[in-house]
């Protein structure tokens, strides 16, 4: 693939010196026109929960809220892709997967007890043997110190909205080398990154800048100017937030619904002990009623916080257009994953359904991309390394198990043939009641597993959290399948794995499932007791 990059670039510098050499006389300084034809910068923008739900150019049922103008623009001049997916809806596996192109079982790094040490860094240690800068500011969440990146200013574990402190490279040994900044962790974020810019980086190199929000993660803690916004509008609500009666399994549902208050923590009174409904201290909290205030309770704070990044961003745009890095950086904005804001009833993320496991991603690169463009290519985030390093003029390491999508930067979606994509959520029901699941998803269709067991038996008969009612333990939950047809059914409101038309799809789904968790070291070998589950049921 970088073969390929090589030569369009190529063609692209003898473009520029030929313009370059009509104009050379005019000025001694170096012009963009020159940067452009020196390697690009690569600029990597990474929210945490920020879904597409909440974005206008990806016309949900909140776009009409103009949520991400900045955004928005930063897509209409550049390429949005729609079918870009995690492998695992949490944070800090999916961070561990984009920084080292691998899946979790291969990679180390399963839940949110991982860690990703030094040698494991794998992007930024590439990126520097191209001859970058490498630097990442903002959310890191990975544990061990991000030693391979030149320079490193990160939060500690999931940090602070307000007075954050920060880990800071030079000012001491990990994890001890603490600073603290007065402000909202989104505006002293950006700070960060444009005084990076600004006083610390090389005039030399090519930089790689990993540039990480904290916000919108909950608690849903925005600046204080945003107290008013959207505070007289009403949100749009999902249908799927009050009745969906096709939905689900006994997995989810558990047998004629006796675990509909065990499953999936809620914005309605539904789940016992974590609600909107209870958080936000809503009255009458058994009526409609009720889940509409915490609804728009909930999506307002979230979408408060939304609107600090899209502004900040504003910021941090500026800035490179002010001092000529515009045309001549790559910029790449994503989320760490999908949110549920409130479809199936759902609050957080960890599902495998589309509003978790999809990624908001859009790229800007004028050289390249053509303004307006989109993508429908599947792509996971075991792909972004690769990406990247080819886009930078490198080669994809062997030990990278994603490829490279930059052919699809040219309009050209066929020469990135990836059919399917890979789902893994191993955290059985900790934190917000998801019984642990893995499956496929096509462009048309979407088959999920659930496994229902914790990777350690141990754990079987403990208390989930120390938060959590008493009576409330991890314990073994129904196996079951669901099956969605995406084309009909794009919000997955009927599982239709019992339906007799799909049974030979369903087969074929699973062989499948078979063959790529085989491909990716995604068996369960050291997991014997879940490997008889699915074992069991493949087959089924």
């Amino acid at each position: 693939m970088s073969t390929y990059i090589n030569y369009k670039l190529g063609n692209l510098l003898l473009s520029l010196g030929f313009v370059l050499c009509l104009f050379s006389c005019q000025t001694p300084e170096k012009t963009s026109m020159e940067q452009a034809s020196a390697k690009p910068n690569v600029l990597f923008i990474m929210s945490d929960d920020h879904t597409t739900q909440a974005f206008g150019v990806y016309g949900s049922r909140l776009a009409s809220l103009n949520p991400t103008p900045v955004l928005d623009e930063l897509g209409k001049q550049g390429m949005v892709f729609d079918q870009v997916f995690c492998n695992n809806s949490i944070c800090t596996p999916s961070r561990a997967s984009i920084m080292t192109g691998q899946y979790p079982q291969t990679n180390g790094v399963l839940d949110l007890d991982g860690s990703l040490p030094v040698e494991k860094q794998y992007l930024p240690t590439e990126m520097k043997k191209l001859g970058y800068q490498t630097a990442i500011i903002g959310k890191w969440h990975l544990k061990e110190e991000p030693a391979a990146f030149d320079h490193y200013e990160v939060l500690p574990v999931q940090g602070k909205y307000f007075d954050p402190e920060f880990r800071k490279q030079g000012e001491g040994s990990w994890p001890d080398n603490l600073v603290q900044y007065e402000g909202h962790s989104s505006d002293i974020i950006t700070d960060l990154s444009i005084e990076w810019l600004k006083n610390q980086r090389k005039a030399d190199q090519p930089f790689f800048l990993m540039h990480h929000y904290k916000a919108p993660h909950d608690d849903f803690e925005f600046a204080p100017r945003y107290a008013d916004y959207l505070e007289d509008t009403q949100i749009p609500e999902p249908g799927s937030l009050y009745e969906q009666p096709d939905f689900g399994s006994e997995a989810t549902r558990g047998k004629n619904d006796s675990l509909i208050h065990r499953i999936g923590t809620s914005v309605s009174n539904r789940h016992p002990y974590r609600s909107y409904v209870e958080q936000y201290e809503i009255s009458n909290p058994e009526t409609k009623e009720a889940t509409s205030k915490a609804y728009q309770e909930y999506l307002k704070r979230y979408l408060r916080c939304v609107k600090g990044v899209d502004d900040n961003l504003g910021r941090l745009f500026d800035y490179l257009k002010e001092n000529g890095l515009w045309e001549n950086t790559i910029i790449i904005y994503t989320g760490d994953q999908g949110f549920m804001l409130g479809e199936h009833d759902y609050m957080d993320k960890r599902w495998m359904y589309d509003e978790s496991m999809r990624m908001p991603f859009i790229m800007h690169y004028p050289p390249m991309i053509e303004a307006g463009s989109r993508s429908q290519a599947i792509i996971n985030n075991t792909d972004f390394a690769p990406t990247m390093l080819a886009l930078a003029g490198g080669e994809k390491p062997g030990y990278m198990q994603g490829n490279s999508f930059a052919s699809v930067l040219e309009g050209n979606d066929e020469g990135f043939d990836q059919q399917s994509t890979y789902y893994r959520y191993w955290m059985h029901l900790m934190h917000h009641d998801v019984p642990a699941n893995f499956g496929i998803r096509t462009k048309d269709y979407k088959l999920i597993f659930y496994y229902g067991l914790p990777s350690d038996m141990n754990t079987i008969g403990k208390k989930a959290m120390g938060w959590q009612d008493e009576s409330y333990t991890i314990e073994q939950t129904p196996a079951a399948w669901e099956f969605y047809d995406l084309s009909k059914d794009p919000e997955e409101l009927h599982n239709r794995y019992n339906d007799p038309a799909y049974q030979e799809t369903i087969a074929k789904l699973k062989e499948q499932l078979r063959q790529k968790r085989e491909a990716l070291n995604e068996t369960d070998e050291n997991f014997p007791h879940i490997q008889e589950v699915i074992e069991a049921h493949l087959n089924d």
